[in-house]
């Protein structure tokens, strides 16, 4: 009998084994969450074209319903996007999530989460529906923040929704943090003038499972779920302190001090740390042991503070981590483990403001501007610009790559792009 246990175990093990392997393998093939599969910024599958034009390896181009910087996310064949619309006639918005087919652009569904009058504005570069979606495939989550979470299956029939409390921004700018997946739970992190605070919802029914308070004014940044010592962390990357929290019940496990003011940027993390960025009034990329405990705020593995970034998170691309100065064309290029610098505040002098964040794919990194431009780089540790190319809209979502196709959303249109 513990002959058989003991095989049982080992069976029952090997298979959750495979199953963990097979997930991260479907994972890898779809971009499911705004940051890619592996939440780092890169497709590790992909190898999309690195030269194209309104005229040249455009696969198609489809006008975007309502305004919106939401990055899309896909999932076989469907791809998801957020878009906020004034209501006719009235002061209300509709906060809609929409799927598109991703081989020919055509809208498959279009659902109206919540119609309300929004509580407050917006900065003027910004939206109501900045936020991006996350999904594993079977269902799609939504987040419009004072709007609520909303959960959707992938043929747009309507799971739950949860209301979620109205916030009050620093000047007004808005909000913008995404919902992260982890494991069964979908965490909304809040951080505005008022009470701020993270929480974490079932995935499948949206019951509050855990709440807790955080000391902590507006920031934007969307929580990271990555696992550590066989716990499923969720960092946040904020002003006061940068948090890791137990994504079982919401404990805390470790804190360091903060960023700058107005933190945007969404960890990463490799090499057993993760990497804090911000970049408003301050500066500082920070790599952070993942096994910390306690406050670890003089304990850094590495720190950079000079050429970091306001909107744009940095991507991890193998040993190498990228991240923009500012909002700035200026880009800087570190050792992951070492946090020792191959070059800094590296001028891409074809490209004007950035928001998005950089992509990698195919052995390249891909930088978009507010301007319609995309520079395309070797991953290197040298500077090598292999060209940039122009299409006639604004970028200030991320671009986004499955296979050999790069997706790009602009200000009013869907890009796909794909060889010819």
């Amino acid at each position: 009998m513990n002959s058989f246990r003991s095989a049982t175990v080992c069976l029952t093990a090997l298979l959750l084994a495979f199953l963990g392997l097979a997930t991260a393998a479907v994972a890898e093939s779809n971009w499911p969450a705004w940051r890619g599969p592996d939440h780092s910024g890169v497709a590790p599958e992909g190898n999309p074209p690195t030269e194209w034009s309104e005229t040249k390896n455009v696969k198609w181009k489809v006008p975007l319903p309502g305004s919106g910087q939401s990055t899309p996310v896909i999932w076989g064949e469907k791809l998801f996007i957020l878009a906020a619309s004034k209501k006719v006639g009235t002061e209300a918005w509709n906060f809609d999530v929409v799927c598109l087919d991703r081989n020919t652009g055509k809208t498959l569904w279009q659902k109206t989460a919540a119609t309300e009058v929004p509580q407050e504005g917006h900065h003027p570069t910004g939206s109501f529906a900045p936020y991006s979606a996350v999904t594993d495939g079977t269902h799609v989550w939504a987040s419009f923040g004072s709007r609520g979470l909303h959960c959707y299956d992938l043929d747009g029939g309507h799971v739950w929704s949860v209301p979620l409390m109205k916030m009050s921004t620093r000047r007004g700018f808005g909000e913008g943090s995404s919902p992260a997946l982890a494991g069964d739970h979908i965490i909304v992190v809040q951080d505005h003038e008022g009470p701020s605070r993270i929480a974490a919802y079932d995935k499948e029914t949206g019951e509050l499972r855990w709440e807790k308070a955080r000391d902590e004014i507006t920031s934007w940044s969307t929580p990271y779920a990555v696992e550590a010592n066989g716990i499923t962390q969720i960092i946040v990357n904020a002003t006061n302190r940068i948090r890791s929290y137990n994504a079982a019940n919401g404990d805390l496990l470790w804190e360091c001090g903060g960023m700058t003011v107005n933190v945007i940027p969404t960890p990463v993390a490799g090499f057993g740390n993760v990497y804090c960025a911000s970049g408003f009034r301050g500066a500082a990329v920070t790599a952070i042991d993942l096994k910390s405990k306690g406050d670890v705020t003089d304990k850094p593995v590495w720190n950079i503070d000079n050429g970091t970034p306001y909107v744009p998170s940095p991507l991890l691309y193998g040993e190498r981590i990228y991240f923009l100065d500012g909002m700035n064309p200026k880009l800087s290029c570190a050792n992951a483990k070492t946090g020792e610098l191959y070059y800094a505040r590296e001028s891409l002098d074809d490209l004007g403001r950035v928001y998005a964040s950089p992509v990698g794919a195919g052995g390249h990194v891909y930088v978009a501007d507010r301007d319609g431009a995309v520079t395309v780089l070797s991953d290197d540790a040298s500077l090598k610009v292999l060209r940039t190319n122009r299409l006639d809209d604004g970028f200030d979502a991320s671009p986004v790559v499955v296979g050999d196709t790069l997706y790009l959303k602009g200000n009013n249109n869907l890009y796909c792009i794909e060889a010819s």
